[in-house]
C-alpha cells in the first residue's frame, strides 16, 4: 500500500513540474532565478533559470540572468585560484623560513665548539689576571675592579656630579619666567 503512494507521488511531482512549466510563465522563472541570485543562493539561481532555459530556450531575460550567473560563477573560481596561490605562497614562505632557521641553528651548532674553546681561553686569561692582581696589591681600590665594571667610589661621583646638572623648577608659577605672552582679553 506505501509503495502504491510512494510510486503515485512520485508521478505526481513528475507530472506538476511539466505542469508548471506550461503554466508559469518565463518572467517566473527569471523572478525566482533574481531573487535567488540576490539572497546569495547561487545554486538555487541555477536551477531556476536552468529549468526556465529549458522551457524558454529564446527568453532573453533568462539568457541574460545565466550570462551573469555564470560570470559569477567564474569570479569565484578565480577568488578560489587566487587564495589557493596564496595559501601556497605562505606554505612556501613558511618551509624557506623554517629552513633558515635550521640553517642558522646548524651554524649556531658549528660554532659551540670554538666558543668553548674561547671561553677556556678567557678563563686562563682571567686566571693570570688574578695572580697578576695579587702581585699588585699595592694598587689602588679604583684599579681593582673588573672592566666595565664600576666602583663604589666611581658609581657614587657619577651620580653626584648628574644631581649638579639637574635643574630644579621653580615651585611657583610667579617664579617662572614668562615664556609667552598673555593673551589680551577683549571683553
Amino acid at each position: 500500500m506505501t509503495l502504491r503512494h510512494l510510486v503515485s507521488l512520485s508521478l505526481l511531482f513528475f507530472c506538476w513540474q511539466t505542469v508548471r512549466a506550461q503554466l508559469a510563465p518565463a518572467d517566473d522563472f527569471f523572478h525566482e532565478g533574481a531573487q535567488s541570485y540576490l539572497t546569495n543562493n547561487l545554486a538555487k539561481a541555477r536551477e531556476a533559470v536552468d529549468q526556465g532555459l529549458k522551457f524558454y530556450p529564446e527568453d532573453i531575460k533568462l539568457k541574460k540572468l545565466d550570462e551573469l550567473l555564470k560570470q559569477q560563477q567564474q569570479q569565484q573560481q578565480q577568488q578560489q585560484q587566487s587564495q589557493q596561490n596564496q595559501q601556497q605562497n605562505q606554505q612556501q614562505n613558511q618551509q624557506q623560513s623554517q629552513d633558515k632557521k635550521q640553517d642558522q641553528k646548524d651554524q649556531k651548532d658549528q660554532q659551540k665548539p670554538d666558543q668553548s674553546q674561547e671561553k677556556q681561553d678567557q678563563k686562563n686569561a682571567q686566571a693570570q689576571a688574578a695572580k697578576k692582581g695579587e702581585e699588585s696589591k699595592d694598587q689602588k681600590p679604583e684599579d681593582q675592579g673588573k672592566a666595565g665594571q664600576m666602583t663604589a667610589q666611581q658609581a657614587k661621583q657619577l651620580l653626584d656630579d648628574q644631581k649638579n646638572q639637574e635643574m630644579l623648577l621653580p615651585a611657583n608659577r610667579k617664579d617662572r619666567a614668562p615664556d609667552r605672552p598673555q593673551p589680551l582679553k577683549d571683553w
